[in-house]
């Protein structure tokens, strides 16, 4: 067997390959050859699995992205995807050998994050990757959907936040109440810079959100709101008339109304839009896909149980290529020190790290002192956005606790200013 990188000649080969690994057929592509999945691969990116007469047996991709971490820092990272092996060679060995390959590749080209999103959660953690944001969905039925009122005075999201008012695609409906804006319904085809530059705006200050580059929205490569299935847009902007959110959805039957995503620079803007596709008429309920476990939604309504959470899953998941690199990227919030043994058993490496935090800034050294913590891989990938606590690692038995202080050290250090949270399916 063989793995070799791929050039624009193996695109369709590397596409064939990996349909016929799970087994499915291409999708007709649009007019123009947008809107499928594969028009923002970078094929000077992806691997191919070959056997020693050249057929092809197994492929990997990745795509470069920007990924925001703790403290509103940007970092480059890997997205691993299209990663497959056909039936007929599986369990031979080519998966393993396409990751270190892969892996390998990225630490050559001096990346020190990899992200990915699991199809099987087995999969990966032997490779070193390890869940580090969630996910999940909330059902609202219509004739529960009313607000209450505000308990805090000041409180932005006010009970007149959106009225939920409805008029036809493309016309102003109703005030953003109390964040002094509106909310105007729009076609998606109509909308692409808008929603482009929101969410920009939105990922650049969300730890755990990825980016997404014009090419994706420019050719409509990803699921709704970036792929041209017909959507409508609920466009919230500001009182200076800037665009600063916007809900994506379609009524995906005739009873319910399924939002895509809502992205909103604050909580606010969130609430308006929520109230305008809640006051939705015709519909027996709404769901919002991608909200985050404690997303305040559910606390706005009248009735607390009438949000109905579900679906709640494991997103993106995080490697570490390069641990004192990747450590001092990102922001930190509480001072300390935190000795940090991290085996990568994949790899073949183990290594003792000393972290310094300051100011909001870390230092990342080797050291032969005792450890805080003993862990894999795997386990510090899930802990770095600040999205899983490593006392909860620590309390399944997956992290070692040198000392009774350890787990509560590490909580502190590795929280995050917000809750890490990724909706870009990739």
């Amino acid at each position: 067997m063989q793995i070799r990188s791929t050039t624009d000649q193996d695109h369709d080969v590397f596409v064939d390959t990996l349909h016929a690994a799970f087994g499915r057929f291409p999708d007709t592509p649009s007019e123009g050859g947008g809107g499928v999945w594969w028009s923002a691969l970078e094929m000077d990116r992806n691997l191919l699995a070959t056997t020693d007469d050249g057929r092809p047996v197994g492929t990997a991709g990745a795509y470069s992205f920007e990924l925001t971490l703790p403290g509103g820092l940007l970092a480059p990272a890997a997205g691993v995807t299209a990663v497959g092996v056909l039936p007929s060679h599986r369990r031979q060995g080519v998966l393993r050998a396409m990751m270190r390959h892969q892996l390998t590749e990225l630490r050559d080209r001096g990346e020190f994050l990899s992200v990915l999103l699991a199809s099987e959660a087995l999969i990966y953690r032997r490779f070193g990757y390890g869940p580090a944001t969630y996910t999940g969905r909330l059902t609202v039925p219509r004739h529960q959907a009313a607000f209450a009122p505000p308990r805090a005075l000041g409180t932005a999201a006010g009970p007149t936040a959106g009225t939920g008012s409805r008029a036809g695609a493309g016309g102003p409906v109703g005030a953003g109440g109390a964040t002094g804006g509106t909310v105007e319904l729009v076609r998606r085809a109509d909308c692409g810079e808008i929603l482009e530059e929101v969410y920009d705006r939105y990922r650049r200050a969300q730890p755990g959100a990825l980016s997404r580059p014009h090419r994706w929205w420019a050719s409509g490569a990803g699921q709704p709101p970036i792929s041209p299935a017909p959507r409508y847009v609920a466009v919230h902007r500001d009182a200076d008339g800037v665009a600063d959110g916007y809900a994506s959805y379609a009524v995906t039957d005739p009873d319910t109304l399924t939002v895509d995503e809502t992205i909103a620079t604050d909580d606010a803007v969130f609430t308006a839009l929520a109230r305008f596709v809640l006051g939705h008429d015709l519909v027996g309920q709404v769901v919002f896909k991608h909200v985050p476990a404690e997303h305040p939604l559910r606390w706005q309504l009248a009735d607390f149980r009438a949000g109905q959470a579900g679906h709640h899953t494991d997103w993106l998941w995080v490697r570490l290529l390069d641990v004192p690199r990747a450590l001092t990227a990102r922001g930190w919030f509480t001072d300390g020190e935190l000795v940090l043994d991290v085996a990568d058993p994949f790899l073949g490496e183990h290594a003792r790290h000393l972290l310094t935090v300051r100011d909001g800034k870390a230092d990342c050294v080797p050291t032969d002192r005792e450890p805080d913590l003993s862990l894999d891989v795997s386990d510090l990938g899930s802990v770095y956005l600040g999205g899983t606590a490593p006392s909860t690692l620590v309390r399944a038995g997956h992290v070692r606790a040198h000392h009774p202080e350890a787990a509560a050290l590490a909580d502190a250090l590795f929280r995050s200013d917000r809750s890490p949270h990724c909706l870009h399916w990739f």
